[in-house]
């Protein structure tokens, strides 16, 4: 048995609406071998893995799974149940998975849901060993794998004060992305996201922080002018000054570095020079500069201030150990750390006790030593400061915190100018005014840790961050941006294109991404396919963006899963014979439901815009759950319009060449056909079909028919707007068109308009694509027979296949379509091949260029326009057929003028 892939889906998927491990797994011999022939089979998965019991399966009950063991079940499947458990037995909760044979003999797809990827990835490697052990009739230890899954988790999760930070905009719907491996996290999208690191807000003052890391600068603002009682002190930078500053304020004193966090180099209880010499060697060895401040007998409390207000006060100890009369204060630690409350760092709720230089200087100063026993119930401080993050331990105080007190430290908070603060203070009690003298703010914290708030050692927790997620998204205020994603097999880069330009005429920032690159607001931001989750995601992580629209192929679906969790606006255009053999997709009916993940992720409130035409149409409608959909159709008889309507739903129709809105209670008029540029009068029925979807697109995004038709009327096939997509290029004599018709649904939707267009021959230059099976580009070929005179054959996109193997066979499909050799031309060169072809055009013929580098192919064209027919170079002014524009609008009209005299 052996892992033949394994990836993580990371959004809505063919399998899940939540993230999965997708993974396919060979069997091998073991296809012939359920678990019901295994001797003991049963038996020792059950001592193995006690907890399998808990599994459902398909029997729905307790017990489910080991029933369907005892019956008989593949090796596949024991690995999903068992790469579930792996991760609910390292605390990482989840339930769901799914085994699919495949037409492969002993080859399965096994999907099951992750919390955490690189545990979700693991565990599916330890779970094919351990179940191949199984299945040879050894029983593995899962403990240490338990362990590896666990300290992953540890690792790579957020730390406390982010994960409840997190966790609670979740609760109220609104997304988040990790932007790096640690704590950088944005909340939202587009131009209502909000960024956090930690705890540190992205509006959080740059000065603010700035003074709070300083704590001298923080005292003498503090007490110089605004009246808050701090412990005297000063910051030195050598042994002898600190020792006269020792004198001028006298012992007990702390010495602490002047810059630094979670109490590292801070001694305090400094009774004399001796100490005070250790202490500045500890605190120096952190900062150069060290403060010298009174040391203030009292409790040590910790104030935190979110958005002006005090929301939370916690009573600190430091880490200790308490004797019990036998162990020594190192197996005392060591005790004290195996509690599962404790983890390195910020993992945990409590951080474990880490030995230094601190705990030696304190045990020292108390003749006790790591090897000392302390008697029963002795405590002994292991840390001169309480922080939580050195190992102390906190009590919730936030209801004893006394009037004058809270305002003080709301009052500290707009002196610093932090929206999140700790405030460290020293007092006998919150429960009376403060005394000057006897109690005193130490430091502020610009980023202070929630944890000792969220998860006491005793007292109340306070979920801190719901106040951290009100300031952030005030009530009422947005968190996520409309989103439109289109799907299909044809058409949706224009689609997507043509939805954008509708938003972009109508004052929206739009952020597109697409098989061509991403846009941000109508500027390209990277050239690439970015059709699947990474364009989706630097649309969404961009502080511009109001509205996305997101193209989706199928590639992208199948290798990470979407990029959004959902969309406003689902669209799904057509569903064609492409793509097929690749990803387990092996039918149009697979590659239907694969294109139904986009509308399934509408949100119960948006919209299905689905294609009525089209063959698959219930499939599609099916999918799209409690979302309205907006029907489309050329057809304005299609039967499927009027239940639609019943339902109070609209649909997006043609009829009497008009683009037309239907409603339950009436019709209205868009625009007429003869108006829209990439409609050429009607007779580019596929461009057609793109209008009334991204019609229908804009209609559910709120905008009234004005506005769609400002958009449709001013978006044209150019170059500049849609490039390599039916880019049609005045020649002179002939006329060039650059298009990525790449598939036989494509070439049999533009066939007639090409022909229509052609006053003589039709010359195409074109490859088929290697990665689709043999009979599909032997289909592309025999659909290019009945549109084409001339072929010129490259091989741009042969993928896995040999050179020149791809070409093969689509010259076999032009071959069994009719052609005979002198009508096919093979230059593997894609750059060469359309040389060729353009030289060949003569008077009245259409050169059809595929292009699979489409900016190379545009760029050859126009150069051979301006250099070999000598024409000129395209500008963008005024007259026929010299800039992108005119262009369009020239052969439109002669397309207009053809229908016309038909």
């Amino acid at each position: 048995m052996r892992i033949v892939e394994i990836r993580a889906l990371r959004g809505p998927n063919l399998y899940s609406g939540f993230p999965v491990i997708f993974m396919k797994v060979d069997i091998g011999a073991l296809e012939d071998s359920p678990t019901d022939v295994i001797s003991g089979f049963l038996e020792n998965i059950g001592e193995m893995m006690p907890t399998l019991v808990e599994h459902t399966c398909s029997p729905g009950r307790r017990g489910g799974f080991l029933e369907r063991v005892e019956r008989g079940t593949w090796a596949a499947h024991v690995v999903e149940h068992v790469a579930i458990e792996l991760q609910c037995l390292a605390q990482t909760e989840v339930g769901f998975g799914k085994t699919v044979s495949t037409d492969t003999r002993g080859v399965y797809n096994v999907v099951y849901r992750y919390r955490n990827e690189k545990v979700g990835l693991r565990a599916g490697v330890f779970a094919v060993n351990i179940v191949k052990a199984l299945f040879q009739g050894e029983i593995t230890d899962v403990q240490p794998y338990v362990g590896v899954l666990a300290r992953i988790q540890e690792l790579d999760q957020y730390g406390p004060s982010t994960q409840s930070i997190v966790t609670e905009a979740q609760r109220r719907g609104i997304p988040h992305l990790r932007l790096n491996s640690s704590s950088y996290v944005q909340l939202g999208q587009g131009r209502y996201q909000r960024r956090i690191q930690a705890t540190v807000m992205d509006d959080t003052s740059a000065l603010g922080v700035e003074i709070a890391d300083d704590k001298e600068r923080t005292k003498e603002l503090l007490s110089s002018s605004m009246g808050i009682p701090v412990p005297e002190g000063r910051a030195v930078q050598t042994l002898t000054d600190a020792l006269k500053q020792a004198h001028i304020i006298g012992y007990p004193l702390v010495a602490k570095p002047l810059i630094g966090n979670h109490g590292r180099g801070i001694t305090t209880k400094i009774n004399n020079d001796q100490e005070l010499q250790i202490a500045f060697r500890i605190a120096n060895g952190f900062w150069d500069r060290v403060l010298i401040e009174k040391h203030l007998e009292g409790k040590d409390y910790r104030l935190l201030v979110i958005d002006g207000k005090l929301v939370a006060a916690a009573l600190r100890e430091p880490a200790q150990v308490v004797g019990n009369g036998r162990d020594t204060i190192q197996d005392l630690i060591h005790e004290t750390n195996n509690d599962v409350q404790r983890g390195v760092g910020h993992q945990k709720h409590l951080t474990q006790i880490e030995v230094d230089d601190m705990t030696e200087v304190l045990l020292a100063k108390s003749d006790l030593s790591l090897e000392s026993i302390p008697l029963e119930g002795e405590k002994v401080l292991l840390k001169s400061t309480a922080n939580i993050s050195t190992g102390g331990t906190a009590l919730d105080v936030t209801d004893e915190v006394h009037p004058s007190i809270r305002s003080m430290a709301e009052r500290i908070s707009r002196i610093i100018g932090l929206n999140v603060m700790g405030i460290d203070l020293i007092a006998p009690s919150l429960q009376h005014p403060l005394c000057k003298g006897s109690a005193g703010v130490l430091e502020v914290n610009s980023a202070p840790g929630f944890r000792m708030h969220l998860s006491p050692s005793a007292g109340t927790p306070r979920n801190v961050a719901a106040h951290v997620v009100d300031m952030l998204f005030p009530p009422g205020s947005n968190h996520t941006i409309p989103i439109v994603a289109v799907t299909g097999t044809n058409g949706k880069t224009t689609t997507t294109r043509l939805i954008s330009h509708i938003l972009g005429v109508n004052g929206s920032v739009v952020g597109m991404a697409c098989t061509d690159g991403v846009h941000i607001g109508g500027l390209p931001i990277i050239e690439g396919d970015y059709s699947g989750p990474e364009g989706a995601r630097m649309v969404l992580t961009d502080s511009a963006v109001d509205h996305a629209v997101l193209e989706v192929a199928r590639g992208g679906i199948l290798r990470r899963g979407l990029g959004f969790d959902e969309c406003d606006v689902g669209v799904l255009l057509n569903i064609n014979n492409d793509h097929l053999g690749d990803g387990d997709i092996n039918t149009e009916e697979d590659l239907a439901k694969l294109k139904s993940t986009v509308i399934e992720a509408v949100r119960p409130t948006g919209y299905a815009v689905l294609n009525a035409d089209d063959p698959f149409f219930s499939v599609h409608q099916h999918a799209a759950g409690e979302a309205k959909i907006i029907r489309f159709s050329v057809d304005p008889d299609n039967g499927d319009l009027p239940e639609n309507l019943e339902q109070g739903h609209m649909n997006v129709i043609l009829q009497d060449d008009m683009v037309k809105i239907q409603r339950k209670e009436g019709t209205s008029t868009v625009a007429r056909i003869s108006e829209i540029p990439i409609a050429f009068g009607g007779q580019a029925l596929f461009n057609v079909q793109n209008v009334l979807a991204a019609t229908a697109a804009a209609l559910a995004l709120g905008l009234t028919e004005p506005q769609v038709r400002a958009g449709l009327v001013d978006f044209t096939s150019s170059i500049d707007q849609v490039p390599g997509r039916m880019n049609i290029i005045e020649m002179g004599s002939f006329k060039a068109v650059v298009d990525y018709g790449h598939n036989k649904g494509a070439i049999e939707a533009t066939g007639d308009f090409f022909q229509d267009l052609a006053a003589g021959r039709i010359i195409r230059m074109t490859s088929g694509t290697g990665n689709r099976r043999g009979e599909d580009i032997i289909g592309y070929g025999l659909s290019l027979s009945h549109y084409s005179d001339h072929v010129v054959l490259t091989d741009a996109d042969p993928r896995n296949r040999p050179p020149g193997e791809t070409a093969q066979l689509v010259q076999k499909g032009l071959m069994e379509g009719g052609f005979t050799r002198d009508m096919v031309t093979m230059i593997f060169d894609e750059r060469q091949a359309t040389r060729f072809a353009l030289d060949m055009a003569g008077h009245g013929d259409l050169v059809i260029l595929h292009a699979d580098n489409i900016g190379q192919v545009i760029r050859d064209v126009l150069n051979y326009r301006e250099t070999v027919i000598e024409i000129g170079p395209l500008r963008e002014q005024s007259g026929p057929g010299v800039g992108p524009s005119d262009m369009i609008q020239h052969t439109a009209d002669h397309v207009l003028k053809r229908a016309s005299m038909e």
